[in-house]
């Protein structure tokens, strides 16, 4: 049962041969790592997911977290969870040595994490928030916030957050009215926020939570936001913890991650609640945005480990249930025969191949962004630091949103290939699919995703990014034309980014009259467009290994396993990369849009 979530074998071959991780452990920064101890952590944690993570899943969704009595109470897991992680070094992967952490190259900790989460999705969330924080103020906080904050933090012991929404203000950052009124060297926060992830629980010894807030007499808008420390618990001069004003006013009840606590904090009701500025005035919206990209690749990792752990179970489930008979060569069924399992029939096969696609291409895209974040930031080439730079801006987008809208529609699927059993409680594919359901929302919806997209991203540095994000397909392309069998399919790509051309060429015609508007009308439409053609030259990608693999390793080293990765590859382009045509005509039509504003009410 164990071991039914997650399969190893891809996500070691997507690490080590795919995406070539041996690139990153020759850098300087991660020079103490090798092949060999990045399996020894991936072992690991697999181990520690069997243990102490996938058993409780299921119980985590029937006994969600609550508010009683002014706090959350969680399932005792998370409190269990968290020490572990601080001890194992979970929290501390990203951070640097001087800042007491492992200094683990991203593809490696994202790899590890992807199997927590795969094996329940419920509780790396409490410390990606931790870690997420913790950053911040390593990045931005004063030497006196990280030695009080961030040692703690790493080891576990306390948790952290990150503090954006209001009831009012909703995506629209520019409306949030949290306040702080400078008192000395710390200001007085007044305000509240919603959908807090991880923002309070039963047995934390404190959480420290990262708030926007604007300073009194700020200017209007996101240029007026400010970022502050605001710990549920402050310390006191003795060493101790006081009361920091900071309360828990409710848990939001929700469909899926049920045992992941979702909180409303009120900030300062006794006029009592001290922050600490993180950095300087005015540019709390920046800083968090520089974490918040690290933050959506999360959640892109996140839906892709939940629709593998969907693909998982429906595989299993297909393989043990027999239904039906096969067809005959003459079309018909022969009623003396014993049932078939229903992996034999054809269209539970396309369901399951659907699965399969989308989740090892999520996690390809995953792997591919985490290695781009890498070089990004240790490569000693300043040239080559800028381009994985602007290669990881412009993927980020696709990274949060195609898991979590594709991932969505793969869990479906695999609700579907159990039947009416899909349905039941008994099974646990409802769950996934509630569970992933939320992730199309997390760190900015899947509409503001396409809106950064197409508005921000394509055009970049005069479109910089784009072309060398084109420029790495044109490479994967023209190394698959050494295999013949590759062939179709690498032309078929070529063709996909023609069309490509074709599409952006008619969008910018709206820029270039000025209707920005009508240009963003269709973002997502456009998102699903260009995701669906990345995914496909990571499956061209990894189809190019695996064939190379088939022709020069030896023959007894799992030629089903590479073979099965070039089927896939032939099924996503068959029944997935054609949906781009589709697309293409919606996005080229040059008519008013219809999604904007008309004469009349056509709401009726």
């Amino acid at each position: 049962m164990a071991n039914q979530y997650v399969d190893l074998r891809t996500l070691k071959f997507l690490l080590y041969k795919v995406h070539n991780v041996q690139e990153i452990l020759e850098l300087e920064r991660y020079a103490e790592y090798d092949k060999e101890s990045i399996e020894m952590l991936l072992n690991s944690v697999k181990d520690f997911s069997d243990k102490e993570l996938f058993p409780y899943f299921r119980e985590m969704d029937e006994k969600p977290a609550y508010y009683k009595n002014g706090e959350i109470v969680v399932h005792p897991q998370v409190n269990k969870y968290m020490k572990a992680a601080g001890e194992m070094g979970i929290i501390a992967g990203s951070f640097t040595y001087e800042e007491g952490g492992m200094q683990l190259p991203q593809m490696a900790l994202h790899a590890s994490v992807f199997i927590q989460e795969a094996a329940n999705n419920n509780l790396p969330g409490y410390v990606g928030l931790t870690v997420g924080s913790a950053e911040l103020i390593t990045h931005f906080g004063n030497k006196e916030l990280n030695r009080i904050y961030v040692p703690k933090m790493l080891e576990g012991i306390w948790g952290g957050t990150m503090c954006l929404t209001e009831p009012q203000a909703g995506s629209s950052l520019s409306d949030i009215l949290t306040s702080a009124t400078p008192d000395g060297d710390s200001y007085k926060i007044n305000g509240q926020k919603i959908f807090i992830s991880g923002g309070d629980y039963q047995g934390a010894e404190n959480i420290v939570h990262l708030v926007l807030a604007r300073i009194k007499g700020a200017p209007a808008g996101t240029k007026g936001i400010s970022l502050f420390v605001v710990p549920k618990k402050r310390p006191t001069v003795e060493g101790g913890l006081a009361r920091n004003d900071v309360t828990t006013v409710a848990d939001f009840q929700k469909m899926g991650q049920r045992g992941y606590c979702t909180t409303h904090l009120f900030f300062g009701d006794n006029d009592d609640c001290i922050g600490w500025l993180v950095g300087e005035p005015h540019q709390g919206l920046k800083y968090m945005f520089l974490m918040m990209n690290g933050a959506r690749i999360g959640v892109g990792r996140g839906a892709a480990a939940i629709a593998t752990a969907a693909y998982q179970a429906s595989l299993n489930y297909a393989n043990e249930r027999p239904q039906g008979r096969k067809l005959t060569s003459t079309g018909k069924k022969n009623a003396n025969e014993s049932q078939t399992l229903i992996i034999n029939h054809a269209d539970v096969r396309r369901m399951l191949f659907l699965q399969k696609a989308i989740s090892e291409g999520s996690l390809s895209l995953i792997l591919l962004a985490a290695k781009y974040h890498d070089i990004s930031l240790a490569s000693t080439n300043k040239e080559e630091r800028e381009k994985y730079k602007l290669l990881l801006e412009i993927m980020t987008p696709v990274v949060k949103t195609y898991p979590s809208e594709m991932g969505r529609v793969a869990v479906d699927n695999g609700v579907q290939v159990l039947g009416g059993y899909g349905f039941c409680s008994d099974y646990i594919l409802q769950q996934y699919l509630r569970d992933i359901r939320i992730f199309a929302l997390y760190e900015g919806t899947t509409g503001i995703q396409s809106q950064d997209l197409l508005g921000r991203k394509i055009s970049m540095n005069n479109g910089k990014a784009l072309k060398l994000v084109l420029a790495e397909i044109k490479n994967t392309i023209e190394a698959s034309l050494e295999y013949e069998s590759l062939v179709p399919y690498a032309n078929k790509l070529t063709d996909k980014l023609e069309l490509t051309q074709e599409v952006l060429k008619s969008l910018m015609g709206f820029t270039m009259k000025g209707d920005f508007e009508r240009f963003l009308a269709d973002a997502t439409p456009f998102m699903e467009f260009f995701s669906n053609i990345l995914i496909g030259w990571l499956w061209l990608d990894i189809a190019k290994v695996a064939q190379n693999a088939i022709e020069t390793e030896n023959k007894e080293n799992h030629p089903d396993f590479y073979k099965s990765k070039i089927h896939t590859m032939q099924f996503y382009f068959k029944y997935e990369l054609p949906k781009t045509t589709g697309l293409a005509e919606i996005l080229m039509d040059n008519k008013q849009a219809l999604t904007i504003g008309t004469d009349k009410e056509v709401f009726i």
